[in-house]
C-alpha cells in the first residue's frame, strides 16, 4: 500500500530552552499559526521563576513540555526531545530543531518542513550569512574559522557550523540519539558523525537574525568554544599520538635495516631505502591499524573489509613514501647529516592526507547501518 505524501505540518518542532522570556510563547504561537501541529519544548533545568512560562506553553494545543530537574546541557535537552518524539510521534515526517531565542524565523522553519517532504535523507542546516554588517564580529570570525578547520579535517564545507536550526527525517532519529555529547559540543559531534557516516549535510540559506548582538544566548564563549574545538580536534590529536608511536617504530626499524642489516646482505643506496621502507611498514602498519581502529576512530564493524581497505592505503602510502624519500635523498634534503629527515618530510605530508582518507573512507559507516 502506497504511503501518503509527506506534508510540512507532519514535521515536529523541537525547542530546547533554558530560562526563556515571554518571546518564547509568542514564537510558539506563530509556529502553530503557520501550520505546525506538534511543538515539543524541553525545559533544561530552568528555575522556579520561569515555570509560569512553561505552564503557559503546556496549556497550548499542540505543544508538549518536558522538564529536566537540573540543567544538563543543550545536547541532553535535544536527546530528551528526540526520545519524546520517537515515543509519541513515530509517524512524523521528521524533526526540526530551533533555538528558544527566536533568531530562527517561522518562515525558515516552515521552509525546512517543506524540504523534508522531498523525502531525501540528509541533515539540513539553516545557514546564516556572516558577511552582513549586523553580525557580531565574534560570531562572524568564530564561525568562519570553525568552518575552515572542519573542512580541513573532515572534507566538508559548511558555511554555518553553529546553527541551531536543523532538520532531518525520522529514519535518522536513532542515529542522532546515538551521537555522543551533552552540551553545546553535541551539535558539532553531530556534524562529525554525519561526515563520517556519509549522511549528506545540506545548507539551506536562512534569514540572519541577531538581537542585541545575541545577548540572550546561553553560549559561554570560552568554556563552550573549548568544548567544541576539543570535539573537532579530538580525533586528530588521538590520530597524531597513534602516528607518533608508529613513526618511532617505523623509523627505528627502517634505520636498523638500512644502515645495519641490509648492508650485510650487500644492499645499499636506493635498493636499501626501498627494501627497508617496505619491511618497516610491515611492522608499523598493523600496529597503526589496531590503534586507529580501536582508539582513534573507535570503529567496531566490518573488520575484514576495513582491513583490506587499510592494506590498500598502506601499499599506496609505502610506495609514495619510498619514492619521495629517494627523490629528496638524491637532492640532499637533510641537515647536519640527518639522513632520516627526507623520510620525516614525506611521511608528514602523507600523514595529513591519510587522516582524511581514513576518516572518510576506511573507518566510516553509513547512517542506515547505525540505526538501532
Amino acid at each position: 500500500m502506497a504511503q501518503p505524501p509527506l506534508r510540512p505540518q507532519d514535521a515536529v518542532m523541537l525547542i530546547p530552552s533554558l530560562e526563556p522570556d515571554e518571546r518564547l510563547p509568542a514564537y510558539v504561537r506563530r509556529l502553530l499559526d503557520k501550520g505546525f501541529q506538534h511543538v515539543v519544548i524541553v525545559d533544561d533545568g530552568s528555575s522556579a521563576a520561569y515555570q509560569p512560562i512553561f505552564a503557559e506553553l503546556d496549556a497550548m494545543d499542540g505543544v508538549s513540555v518536558t522538564h529536566h530537574e537540573l540543567n544538563r546541557g543543550k545536547g541532553c535537552a535535544l536527546k530528551t526531545g528526540y526520545a519524546y518524539i520517537q515515543a509519541h510521534f513515530p509517524a512524523a515526517s521528521g524533526v526540526i530543531t530551533a533555538d528558544a531565542d527566536g533568531q530562527h524565523t517561522v518562515e525558515d522553519c516552515w521552509h525546512l518542513a517543506e524540504v523534508l517532504t522531498e523525502g531525501k535523507r540528509a541533515l539540513y542546516l539553516g545557514s546564516r550569512n556572516f558577511n552582513l554588517d549586523h553580525v557580531p564580529p565574534k560570531s562572524r570570525h568564530g564561525n568562519k574559522i570553525t568552518s575552515a578547520v572542519f573542512r580541513l579535517l573532515y572534507g566538508v564545507y559548511l558555511p554555518d557550523t553553529q546553527t541551531g536550526l536543523r532538520a532531518f527525517h525520522m529514519a535518522d532519529l536513532p542515529f542522532m540519539l546515538d551521537v555522543p555529547g551533552e552540551r553545546f559540543e553535541y551539535e558539532m559531534q553531530v556534524l562529525i558523525a554525519c561526515a563520517r557516516a556519509k549522511l549528506p549535510m545540506i545548507p539551506i540559506e536562512i534569514e540572519t537574525v541577531y538581537e542585541n548582538e545575541n545577548a540572550g544566548t546561553h553560549f559561554h564563549p570560552i568554556r563552550d568554544s573549548y568544548r567544541i574545538y576539543k570535539v573537532i580536534l579530538g580525533n586528530f590529536f588521538l590520530y597524531a599520538g597513534s602516528s607518533i608511536i608508529c613513526f618511532l617504530v617505523d623509523n627505528g626499524v627502517a634505520d636498523l635495516l638500512r644502515f645495519a642489516l641490509l648492508p650485510l646482505l650487500g644492499l645499499r643506496g636506493d635498493t636499501a631505502i626501498q627494501v627497508s621502507g617496505y619491511l618497516a611498514r610491515l611492522v608499523s602498519s598493523p600496529l597503526n591499524f589496531v590503534l586507529n581502529r580501536n582508539f582513534v576512530f573507535k570503529f567496531k564493524q566490518d573488520t575484514g573489509k576495513t582491513a583490506l581497505k587499510y592494506a590498500l592505503l598502506c601499499i599506496v602510502t609505502i610506495t609514495l613514501s619510498n619514492l619521495g624519500v629517494s627523490l629528496l635523498d638524491h637532492r640532499r634534503v637533510f641537515i647536519g647529516g640527518l639522513a632520516f629527515l627526507p623520510k620525516i618530510l614525506m611521511d608528514t605530508l602523507l600523514y595529513l592526507v591519510n587522516y582524511r582518507i581514513q576518516n572518510k573512507w576506511i573507518f566510516t559507516k553509513s547512517a542506515e547501518n547505525q540505526e538501532g
